[in-house]
């Protein structure tokens, strides 16, 4: 595990923006602080041990201190991130709640509360005050819909690499457990043992965050996503995408 080069050089809290093209990729990193990752504007994927984030505008994912993660850009990015030093964590009423990774939904005023940090000229004090109040919000706000949870037993992860890298649902179950050395029956329960998501929910949910990044493309019309990744209709596409991401494909593709 690599330490990022970045340090609050005594400050309890700092706030940094950045523009990030699409395409662009992070490699796992970690640093010393706790660090909550926003984006105004664009798409992103986060990848951590345990599992991948799709953080879109209107979400945020909490990273706690020296944990190991890594970001890719599925779109042009708006990237706001926050940055607070355990000791300063330490003093917070929620800091128990806060010693996992997660994503919430981004309300109107955590929103605004996260924004607020980035003004030019607030000050220190403004700034601990913002992101204590920010943290009450954010403990209340968990929303694990974007959330694709890897499972640790070598053969569910072996198949859920393969459902990653073909998100189409071409390949049946019993194809790919035999494929990864395991029987349907065996896969079948170790996915919801172990992600609480049964396969089929899990492989849903591929679908959606594979569909992010063709829809940005602006290369297929929602149609032609929905039959790429095996759905039956747009509309059983555009449910699906709703209940991820809170959104129809096409006001998604207005946004982005």
């Amino acid at each position: 595990m690599s330490d990022s080069r970045f340090s609050l050089a005594g400050r309890g809290v700092a706030a940094l923006p950045g523009f990030q093209g699409r395409g662009t990729q992070i490699g796992l990193h970690a640093h010393r602080e706790a660090q909550l990752l926003f984006a105004s504007s664009g798409v992103m994927q986060v990848t951590t041990p345990q599992g991948r984030w799709l953080v879109p505008p209107r979400r945020a994912v909490w990273l706690p201190p020296r944990l190991e993660h890594g970001i890719d850009m599925l779109t042009d990015l708006q990237m706001r991130s926050v940055y607070l030093s355990p000791a300063w964590l330490a003093s917070h009423p929620e800091e128990p709640r806060l010693n996992r990774t997660f994503v919430v939904a981004v309300g109107t005023l955590l929103r605004e509360l996260v924004l607020a940090m980035f003004v030019e000229g607030t000050d220190q004090r403004r700034m601990d005050l913002l992101a204590r109040l920010a943290l009450f919000e954010l403990v209340e706000a968990e929303n694990p819909t974007t959330f694709m949870p890897m499972p640790a037993d070598p053969r569910a992860r072996r198949v859920a690499e393969m459902v990653l890298a073909e998100p189409s649902g071409a390949r049946e179950l019993g194809d790919l457990a035999r494929a990864a050395g395991a029987s349907q029956r065996t896969i079948t329960r170790l996915f919801p043992a172990e992600t609480d998501l049964t396969f089929k929910e899990w492989r849903q949910r591929a679908r959606i965050l594979a569909s992010v990044e063709m829809l940005d493309s602006g290369r297929a019309s929602i149609t032609s996503v929905a039959r790429q990744l095996g759905f039956s209709s747009a509309a059983a596409f555009g449910h699906a995408f709703r209940q991820v991401l809170g959104v129809a494909p096409s006001e998604f593709m207005s946004r982005h």
